[in-house]
Parts: structure tokens; sequence; C-alpha cells
């Protein structure tokens, strides 16, 4: 965690714990975004009281009960090091009200100590501790330990049935720090996997948290999403997840290129993906791209765009991102014969300059996944080395020499062909650029009038 932080919050005069994944990513020697505390023997009001004088402070909840404080604080650089806020609450505990699996309470009570609020944690390497005071660890369940080892485990028998997110996250946990899940902790995921699908959407997939991000585009930005994936399947969480990939699971392609079930070769395009440090989006469609094979009658491209667009509405990605996956699916099976400048300028034209060179990450991660010449991997690589040259020639409506107003002088009128005609004369720029000139432009616009 970042010193300026800590140094801040050891100058409030509270007996404070960091707590969870930075005591975590600290041990692991990893930076860390999260400025969590844990402050036993003051309760919610003297909490607030307390940090009150050096900033803003909101209630913190969970699921709408008021559990501790987030102060935004008025110093700039402490403000600058935690934009999304400080984290302080009381500790916690989870309280039984009935036999039911969901049948109980969070209850914050300063009078708690810090091994009782660990006790309610999800897994043992999110289940320490460290006393800012003195430095030192609290870890009643083994989580240093676990981390060394590289072992995913529950913190307790239930800790998927209070709470299926969970699952997800420790999937999370397998794909960005590579831990494996032990015998009991696999057992769990199984016999809880369809309780994912109570978990709301925006929890799983558009994201809650103050960096916008869900757990499962967590897990698609980790460094081994593919191994999370397999555990997804194996355990029977995928399916519950993302039912729109079910009819891929051991889906054989009958192709000498596509020498992987169809499952497998999803996860090795997310991978390839993750490995070329693609961004969200190309991992989104990598997970979808080929989705509709199964059951397409003619276009899969357009009936996996269709499955992306339903899963990540119903998981509430945000509209433009679910539009811009959905169109990168759409358009991913592009060929790649005849790759040069004119090929280039047309790509960028028909899709624009971000999706156009998402479009080649999802290629060459695509083309990774399957048994291909090196021939391919060099059209797509030359393909994007031409899309940075050329970008600079004119590609859109703007970059043209006139605009709608110059046709208008001519004796166009409002409507439907006045668009026409300019796409025709962006047509033809992108194909010969040195006609991109006003007096060239108009000669050929005069032609369409009336």
């Amino acid at each position: 965690m970042d010193r300026t932080i800590e140094d801040f919050v050891r100058g409030l005069g509270l007996d404070a714990y960091l707590v969870g994944g930075a005591v975590r990513d600290e041990l692991l020697g990893l930076e860390s975004k999260d400025a969590d505390f844990v402050v036993p023997g003051v309760d919610y009001d003297g909490l607030r009281r307390a940090l009150e004088p050096h900033g803003r402070v909101e209630d913190l909840e969970v699921a709408g009960r008021t559990v501790g404080a987030r102060l935004y604080p008025r110093d700039s650089k402490v403000r600058a090091a935690a934009p999304a806020g400080i984290e302080f609450a009381p500790p916690r505990a989870e309280r039984s009200t009935g036999p039911g699996r969901h049948d109980f309470e969070i209850v914050a009570d300063p009078g708690l100590s810090i091994e009782d609020d660990m006790a309610r944690r999800d897994f043992t390497v999110n289940a320490i501790a460290r006393r800012l005071d003195t430095g030192d660890l609290v870890d009643p369940f083994g989580g240093a330990g676990d981390l060394e080892r590289g072992v995913l485990r529950t913190v307790g028998p239930r800790s998927f049935a209070e709470d299926p997110l969970r699952i997800v996250r420790g999937l999370r946990l397998v794909s960005e720090l590579g831990l494996t899940p032990d015998d009991p902790t696999l057992e769990q995921m199984r016999d809880e996997a369809e309780s994912v699908r109570l978990v709301s959407g925006e929890r799983v997939g558009g994201g809650l948290d103050a960096d916008g991000l869900g757990e499962l585009s967590k897990l698609l930005l980790g460094r081994e999403p593919a191994e999370a994936l397999r555990l997804a399947r194996d355990t029977g969480v995928l399916t519950a997840l993302l039912p729109e990939l079910e009819d891929t699971i051991g889906f054989e392609q009958q192709s000498t290129r596509q020498h992987l079930p169809l499952d497998e070769h999803l996860f090795a395009v997310v991978q390839a993906a993750a490995d070329a440090d693609a961004s969200l989006p190309v991992r989104l469609g990598a997970l979808f791209h080929d989705a509709g094979k199964p059951g397409a009658q003619g276009d899969h491209a357009e009936r996996s765009s269709g499955l992306a667009h339903q899963a990540l509405g119903r998981l509430r990605y945000p509209a433009r991102l679910r539009t811009y996956v959905t169109h990168l699916v759409r358009s991913h099976a592009f060929p790649l014969e005849g790759v040069d400048e004119r090929f280039a300028r047309r790509f960028l034209r028909e899709h624009g300059d971000e999706l156009a060179f998402d479009l080649v990450a999802l290629k060459e991660a695509d083309l990774r996944g399957k048994r291909i010449s090196q021939a391919e991997l060099d059209a797509a690589a030359r393909l994007r080395l031409l899309l940075e040259q050329e970008r600079a020639q004119p590609h859109r409506l703007e970059d043209l020499a006139v605009d709608g107003s110059d046709l208008l002088e001519l004796g166009f009128t409002e409507g439907p062909e006045l668009g026409r005609t300019l796409d025709s004369l962006l047509d033809a720029v992108v194909d010969e650029p040195a006609l991109n000139t006003r007096e060239q432009l108009l000669e050929r616009a005069r032609a369409h009038v009336g």
C-alpha cells in the first residue's frame, strides 16, 4: 500500500489494522489499490467523529446497513494516493438468523476482536491483517502459509453458501495470482455452482467497485484466465454464470486448423489475448467470438455476437462496452488475403481506428489458438503496421476536403442523397488519397447533383 496512506492513517490516532487484499498483495510484493482498515474498540459514531476533521466522510453500507465510513481526505497528496477514498469499519461478524443458508446477517460490533473480523472473510489469503502501530500480522487461519504454497482455501465450509459471488472471486484469484484451490474448496465450488445464478449481474460483470469492474472482468484481466475458465467449466460454474457457452463444451470442430474442442479454443484465445496484454473488450471478444458455432446456420460470427450481447446485457456491462464487444465479435472473421495499404485504409474506413486495432488484436489471439502457418501471423502483424502507417491518411468523413455545406452550395438538398454522395467521395479518397482536394471532390460531386 502507498506509504502516504499508511502514514496518514497512523496519524489519526486510531488502533487501525490494514486488512484484506492490501495485506495479501503486500506479502506477495505486489502493489495494491485497496485501502481498507478495521478499527476495534470504536463504534460507527465514534469512528465518524474521529474522521470528520480530516475530510469528507460517507457512510459505508453493506446490504443496506451502515457498517463503517469512507474518508476522502482533505490532504491533496493523500487524496491523490487514494482517489476512491479510505474505508474504515469496526470489526464485523456474521450471525445466524435461521436454519437456511441465507439466514444470516453481518453485524458491526466494536467489541469484537480483529480475529473475529477475519473469521467472516472468504479465503484464508484475504483473512490476514497488519496492525499499523506495531507491524504485527494477525493471521488466524494460516493465510500467509497458503500464499507461500500457492493454495486457495476458504475460511469456512459455508463460505460459498453464504455468498456465491465468492466462487467467482476465487476463480479470479486463480487467474490473478496463480493460486490452486484445495480439494475442500473445489468441492464447495461444485456444490454451490448453481447458486452463482442468484448473484446480481453488476457484481459479476459490470462492476460495483470503485474501478467499475466486476469479478468476471477481473478474472479475464488476470495473467492466467484460461486456467480459471477451465476450473469454472470443470466445477459447473461456467455454464451457471454464462449459459451462452454451454454448447461449446466438448464441441469438436472437425477441422485440421481447429485442433481443439471449442471450449478449449475459446480459453486458448482468451489466454493469448492476456499474454499480449490486450484490453478488456478484446478479452471479452475472445471469450465469445466463436460461441455461436454450435447450431449456427451460416454466419457463426453473427450468432456469436448475439450471444455476447445477451450475456453482457444480463451481467450489466455498460451499454457502450456491450455494443463495442458485439461489433468485435461480429467482425472478427475477416480475411487476411491481399493485405496492403489500400486494404488497411478500407479497414480503417469500415471500423474506425479503435475497433480496427482491437480487431487485429483479437485476430492475432484467435490465430494463436489454432494450428496455423507463420504466414498468417505475419499477415496480421503486417496489417497492424499498415494501420499505424495509414491512419494518417483520410478515412473518415471529417477528413474530407469538403463537407455537407459545400455540397449544399452546389445545389444538393438536405437528405439521404447528400449523405450517399459524401460516402461515395470518401470511398474514392480511401482508394486514392491524392483525390482529397477541394477542387477534385467538388468536380466529382457535381456529377451527382440532382
